[in-house]
C-alpha cells in the first residue's frame, strides 16, 4: 500500500484550503472514531483492498480529502465526478476511462461522485453493473441522509461511514497549522481566534477559507495583529451552518418540537432562535408551531390554538425581526402549558378503524326527515332532542351505526382542560349506565 501523495503540491496561488489539504492519513483532523488506531476507516487504509463507500456528514469535514487519500493509498486512478454538474455521459465517460486505465495500465479506478443525492434514481443504477464488476470502487459523498437520499441497491454495495462536524479543539489544531505553515506574520488576539472558530462551527473548509479572507484584509490594511473589532469590520455577518432542506433543517425541528412536548420553555426556545439565526423560513416554523399546538396542547389548553395561530398571524402583520417575537413568545407558551396528545391519539384510531371498516349506513333515528316522504319512511324517528332532555343530555342515546361496538377514541387526560372534560364524560357514561339498566327493568 502506498502512503504517498495521489497529487503535486498545489500551486502557492491555490486557495489555502486546497494547500493545507492532507497528503497523508496521519494528516488529516478530525474523524477520530473512523480514522483512529483500530477504527473502519483506519483499518480500510490499512486492508490493501478498497471498498465502496458512501461517505456522510455536514460540508468541510474532509469527505472529499478521504476519498483522495484513499485513492493514493492504493495508488489508483482518482476520477472524481460532481452530482451537481454531471449527467448521464459524464458518467459513462467516467467508466470508458476506468476501463482503458484498467487495460492500458492495469490500475483500478476510485470513482468518487460528490453530492451523490443530487443524482435521480436512473443515474445512480448506472454505476451498479461496474461496481458489481469491480472495475470502479465506488465513493460517494452526500451532506443528506443517504437512508432517503440514495438508492437502496447502491446503498446496499457500499459502507456507509458518519462523518462528524469539526470540535473546537480540532479547528483549533487546524487553526495553529494554517498559521504556522500560510499565515507566517499574522497574530491574533485570543477573542478573535475564538470568534474565528465559532465562526467556521464545525467546517474546516469554512475556517479556511475565511482566515484566507482575513489574511488579505490584513495585508492590505498593514495590520499584523487581528482584533474582534478587525473582525467585526472585516467579516460579514456571522450566519451559522443551516441547511434549510436537509438533515439538520429537521433535526432541529424535531429538537424544538421535543423540548415544546418535554415543557422545556428555555430549550425550546434556544432551537427556535437556533433557526431563526441560521436563516429558516419564519413562515415555516410558524406552521410548525400552530401543528405543535394541535398536536401536543390540544384540549388540556385549547387556548394554545387560539394563540399560535395569532402568532403566525402577527407575523405576516410585522414581519421580521418584530413579528419573530410573537412566535417566540408562542413557543415560550406551548413548552409551559399542560400537555395532551389524547385528541390526536383519538384522531388517527379513528382514522385507522374507519380505513379498515366498512360502509355502515347512518342509523334511522339520526337522519334528518326534511321532507313528508322520509318522515313516512321513518327518517329520525325515535331521534331525542339532548336539549329537551335533564340536563341537556339524552342519557342512553346511541350515535354509532347500528350494530357497531361503542369505541372509546378519545380519552381525556388529567391534565388542564381535559382533567374537566374527563369528569364530565365520566357522569355522562355514568348515566349511560343507568339509562341502560332503567331499560332493563322496564322490558322486564
Amino acid at each position: 500500500m502506498s502512503t504517498g501523495s495521489l497529487f503535486e503540491s498545489p500551486p502557492a496561488a491555490a486557495p489555502l484550503a486546497e494547500r493545507l489539504r492532507p497528503k497523508y492519513i496521519d494528516e488529516v483532523i478530525g474523524q477520530s472514531h473512523l480514522l483512529g488506531r483500530g477504527r473502519p476507516l483506519r483499518l480500510a487504509f490499512e486492508s490493501g483492498k478498497p471498498h465502496s463507500m458512501i461517505l456522510w456528514g455536514p460540508p468541510g469535514v474532509g469527505k472529499t480529502t478521504l476519498a483522495r487519500l484513499m485513492a493514493s493509498a492504493f495508488e489508483a486512478e482518482f476520477i472524481p465526478l460532481s452530482a451537481v454538474l454531471s449527467g448521464v455521459k459524464d458518467i459513462r465517460d467516467a467508466i470508458a476511462q476506468a476501463q482503458l486505465t484498467l487495460q492500458q495500465n492495469g490500475r483500478h479506478t476510485i470513482l468518487f461522485v460528490d453530492e451523490v443525492h443530487r443524482f435521480n434514481k436512473s443515474q445512480q443504477d448506472a454505476f451498479l453493473p461496474f461496481v458489481e464488476q469491480g472495475l470502479v470502487t465506488f465513493i460517494g459523498a452526500t451532506t443528506e441522509n443517504p437512508s432517503f437520499e440514495v438508492n437502496s441497491a447502491l446503498l446496499s454495495r457500499a459502507q456507509v461511514y458518519v462523518l462528524h462536524p469539526l470540535s473546537t479543539e480540532e479547528l483549533g489544531q487546524l487553526f495553529e497549522r494554517a498559521q504556522h505553515e500560510a499565515l507566517h506574520n499574522l497574530q491574533f488576539e485570543p477573542d478573535a481566534r475564538e470568534r474565528l472558530v465559532a465562526y467556521a462551527d464545525g467546517d474546516a473548509r469554512r475556517l479556511l477559507n475565511v482566515l484566507e479572507q482575513v489574511n488579505t484584509a490584513a495585508t492590505t490594511a498593514k495590520v499584523n495583529t487581528v482584533d474582534t473589532a478587525f473582525l467585526d469590520a472585516t467579516l460579514a455577518q456571522n450566519l451559522r451552518r443551516f441547511d434549510k432542506g436537509g438533515e439538520a433543517f429537521y433535526d432541529q425541528i424535531s429538537a424544538l418540537h421535543k423540548s415544546v412536548r418535554g415543557s422545556n420553555p428555555d430549550a425550546a426556545l434556544y432551537w427556535l432562535v437556533r433557526m431563526l439565526d441560521g436563516g429558516a423560513d419564519p413562515r415555516y416554523l410558524a406552521r410548525r408551531i400552530v401543528r405543535m399546538a394541535w398536536e401536543d396542547i390540544g384540549l388540556a389548553d385549547p387556548r394554545a390554538m387560539t394563540l399560535t395561530n395569532e402568532a403566525a398571524q402577527t407575523y405576516e402583520r410585522l414581519g421580521s425581526p418584530e413579528g419573530e417575537l410573537a412566535l417566540a413568545q408562542a413557543v415560550l407558551y406551548l413548552a409551559a402549558t399542560a400537555k395532551s396528545n389524547a385528541g390526536y391519539v383519538a384522531y388517527n384510531a379513528a382514522r385507522a378503524f374507519v380505513k379498515q371498516d366498512g360502509s355502515r349506513p347512518v342509523p334511522m333515528h339520526l337522519r334528518n326527515a326534511p321532507t313528508k316522504l322520509m318522515k313516512e319512511l321513518d327518517y329520525g324517528k325515535g331521534y331525542r332532542y339532548a336539549h329537551d332532555e335533564a340536563g341537556g343530555y339524552a342519557a342512553g342515546e346511541t350515535y354509532f351505526p347500528d350494530e357497531m361496538p361503542e369505541i372509546s377514541f378519545y380519552e381525556p387526560t388529567n391534565r388542564g382542560l381535559e382533567a374537566k372534560i374527563s369528569e364530565k364524560l365520566a357522569r355522562l357514561r355514568q348515566l349511560d349506565e343507568q339509562a341502560g339498566e332503567l331499560d332493563k327493568k322496564t322490558r322486564n
